[in-house]
């Protein structure tokens, strides 16, 4: 579909808003502007004629009405009225966004490992040396044109910071809440910076506490030191008239290890998109993703993954699980450069249709140019096991709960994975309900309607 009128939208919305954008954020995003504007001018939102997303009709969210303010908002509630993460025994470093904004009164805060959890905004003005050092040098690689108009619109969102050889005691989780009865479009930029020797874990939840027609566009800057080490868990949890855009940029010094699980359980439309670069050797790199779309819903994952140097390991493992009329896409593509010798690489995405109209486009790359690596990919697309179904009722076990072990067995591939007890044992109970087709909300949050 021609997106000409929605790009026109866009640009005078920009032009219109400039001035409310730069005031309400900070000099250091706002440098950063112009030049993302004109690249986005330049190419518009991407068609289904552009390679990277053929399997995602982009006009389908852009052509909905959204509420769009770039404006400070007072919202008069106390979060820890209306919310509450409930995952049993996580113990947390809780923050919260909405709007694409930092949502908490301490604009920046400092823990006494030296670990700092923030608004962009604050951030750039308290700690201008890391965040010129790191704002958009990794966005700014590819050029994605979601990411043009993310770094063109985004005003705030979230800033961290591990120290060198910092442990983190606990998870870092950050709550993107969509709050407003009225809905909106919203662009958010997190930056995350962890140097060299640190360990964290990392959980960002997409959650909902209203209905409305939404459209979020998230980007997100992550930067591993040499022998860092970083997990990452995103979980995609909100509402059929939720439209979720994200993109994930991952630099990684020499022996680093990364470790993501992307869990795409309740949204109308997601596309995440994830950027990896290897910029030293031993780096290691592992990404897991369990998608289960029903109904109509949409979901596209697509990776890219730049082994640039030798001796690095990766793997990537997505499985999804549709039902009614959904779609889904994944698109890896795993390149190896000339000098990346002793490269292993392993990429693998499994798909079980539940009906004969849900469909799912499926494409694993290898792009090889050293000789000397261990690489392989695949993918399969087919529906649930006739033989092992009737082993299970040849023995008495109903059709729902055995069609129920088996789904729920292809999805554990991913669920094991995660590396936060409670947050896996709260995975599983999700994944279950998913798959009985449970629409609510997720019961790991304790939501009260907001009068």
């Amino acid at each position: 579909m021609d997106n000409k009128k929605y790009n026109t939208d866009l640009f005078d919305l920009f032009k219109a808003n400039i001035d409310d954008i730069n005031e309400y954020s900070s000099d250091a995003l706002n440098k950063h502007r112009s030049e993302a504007f004109a690249k986005f001018k330049k190419q518009g939102i991407p068609t289904k004629k552009d390679e990277d997303y053929k399997y995602s009709d982009l006009s389908t969210v852009f052509s909905k009405e959204y509420n769009v303010s770039f404006k400070p908002i007072e919202l008069n509630i106390n979060i820890d009225d209306i919310f509450k993460c409930d995952v049993l025994s996580l113990d947390s470093h809780l923050t919260v966004l909405s709007r694409g904004k930092y949502f908490e009164k301490e604009r920046v805060k400092k823990l006494d490992n030296g670990v700092i959890i923030g608004s962009m905004i604050e951030a750039s003005q308290e700690y201008p040396e890391i965040f010129e050092k790191h704002y958009n040098k990794y966005a700014s690689t590819r050029n994605d044109n979601l990411t043009n108009l993310n770094t063109a619109f985004a005003q705030d969102g979230i800033f961290i910071y591990i120290p060198k050889n910092v442990i983190v005691d606990k998870p870092i989780q950050i709550v993107d809440l969509l709050i407003d009865e009225k809905g909106y479009f919203s662009n958010t930029r997190n930056l995350i910076v962890a140097e060299k020797g640190s360990k964290t874990e990392f959980i960002l939840c997409d959650d909902s506490l209203a209905s409305a027609e939404f459209l979020t566009n998230t980007v997100t800057e992550i930067y591993l030191g040499e022998n860092a080490e970083f997990e990452f868990y995103k979980l995609q949890n909100q509402h059929n008239e939720a439209n979720n855009l994200a993109a994930t940029y991952v630099h990684q010094e020499r022996d680093s290890r990364y470790l993501s699980g992307v869990f795409s359980l309740l949204s109308g439309f997601i596309r995440n998109n994830v950027f990896v670069e290897m910029n030293g050797e031993g780096c290691e790199n592992n990404i897991y993703g369990l998608a289960l779309p029903d109904h109509s819903q949409h979901t596209d994952n697509s990776l890219f993954i730049n082994h640039s140097k030798p001796n690095c390991t990766s793997k990537q493992l997505f499985k999804n699980v549709l039902d009614h009329t959904a779609t889904a896409a994944f698109n890896g593509e795993v390149y190896v450069a000339k000098d990346a010798q002793n490269t292993i690489a392993e990429q693998t995405n499994n798909n079980i249709l539940l009906s004969e109209t849900a469909k799912v486009k499926t494409k694993p790359q290898l792009i090889i140019y050293a000789d000397d690596v261990k690489c392989s990919h695949g993918a399969t697309i087919g529906q649930l096991d006739e033989e092992a179904m009737f082993y299970m009722r040849a023995r008495g076990i109903p059709f729902k709960e055995a069609r129920m072990l088996l789904l729920y067995a292809f999805a554990y591939d991913v669920i094991k994975e995660v590396k936060i007890p409670s947050l896996r044992n709260n995975l599983e109970d999700l994944t279950r309900r998913r798959l009985n087709g449970e629409l609510s909300l997720c019961r790991n949050c304790a939501v009260r309607v907001v009068r």
